[in-house]
């Protein structure tokens, strides 16, 4: 990689635009696309250069980051009319941090490779806190070269990057994470309702429970949040739900049975139905309240 590759950020959401803003301000030329070009205001006003379309973008780029909300999305910006694959040349790079399908990944990944451009499935985790503070945990599949190469750039994004295999493995291992992170905010929800006897408020509570074998990161940073009434997303349940699908087809295809998943994924379906979809994932707690107290 050269000291100063192109580069091209397509999705500007919650996540992708701070995680833009990190590159741009590290010096690196940017190009950048999304579909509500009023999310691009801010990156504009600070250098940045807008594209109409992923291809135009890429054709400026000598890395494309994708941030983007499920496996359509990111099919449609590498394949639709306009999409990547129509400006891939070889040595492009691309990587893309959405949380999509493994299995989707590695058709993409091949379809790509026939350009000759190299995937780089990179999901994130760390929610809208870490993205502004570059902080993330990066999940990456695909060639341990391509890998090398961005990595500099990946470490103005987060602070554990970790290759995890062939093409396909960083989705593996960021639906494992959706896993541990959907079944323990469940509990954090009870904890936050329900003090145990040591404790004479619900913040003393999780003070209590937080130092000890049982505490989280969900716990401690969603749990205070649950008890203010702050439904302020910054995962939406309508995004944990879309996850869960994920990790439950994959699951599927592997043959495995996976029962905690299946009864945090009602619980949050309950929730979405009730109005909470576009809210934090905190807001678990309305509905771990309202079964708790039938």
């Amino acid at each position: 990689m050269t000291s100063q590759p192109r580069l091209a950020f397509i999705g500007l959401g919650i996540m992708g635009a701070p995680m833009a803003g990190h590159l741009l301000r590290a010096g690196y030329p940017l190009t950048i696309h999304s579909r509500t070009k009023s999310k691009a205001a801010d990156l504009l006003t600070a250098g940045a250069t807008w594209s109409d379309t992923p291809a135009a973008a890429t054709s400026a780029a000598d890395v494309v980051f994708i941030c983007v909300t499920d496996t359509p999305d990111v099919e449609a910006v590498l394949f639709a009319d306009h999409g990547v694959v129509h400006s891939a040349r070889p040595g492009l790079i691309v990587v893309d941090h959405s949380t999509i399908s493994p299995t989707a990944t590695k058709r993409f990944a091949a379809d790509l490779a026939k350009r000759g451009a190299t995937l780089l499935d990179a999901p994130v985790s760390g929610g809208d806190v870490g993205a502004r503070n570059a902080t993330l945990a990066i999940m990456v599949g695909g060639d341990r070269p391509a890998f090398d190469r961005v990595l500099p750039l990946l470490q103005y994004l987060g602070k554990t990057i970790t290759h995890c295999g062939p093409a396909g493995s960083g989705q593996l291992t960021k639906l494992v994470n959706q896993i541990l992170v959907s079944v323990t905010t469940s509990p954090s929800a009870k904890r936050s309702r329900s003090p145990p006897p040591v404790a004479s408020t619900p913040t003393g509570a999780i003070q209590a429970v937080a130092g000890g074998a049982a505490g989280s990161w969900q716990l401690s940073n969603l749990g205070p949040k649950m008890i203010a009434g702050d439904r302020k997303p910054g995962f939406m349940i309508d995004l944990q739900l879309k996850d869960l699908r994920l990790v439950q087809e994959a699951a599927a295809d592997l043959g495995l049975h996976l029962p905690a998943v299946e009864l945090v994924a009602s619980l949050f379906k309950n929730a979405q139905a009730t109005g909470h979809g576009r809210e934090g994932t905190q807001a678990l707690f309305d509905e771990v309240r309202r079964v708790s107290t039938r």
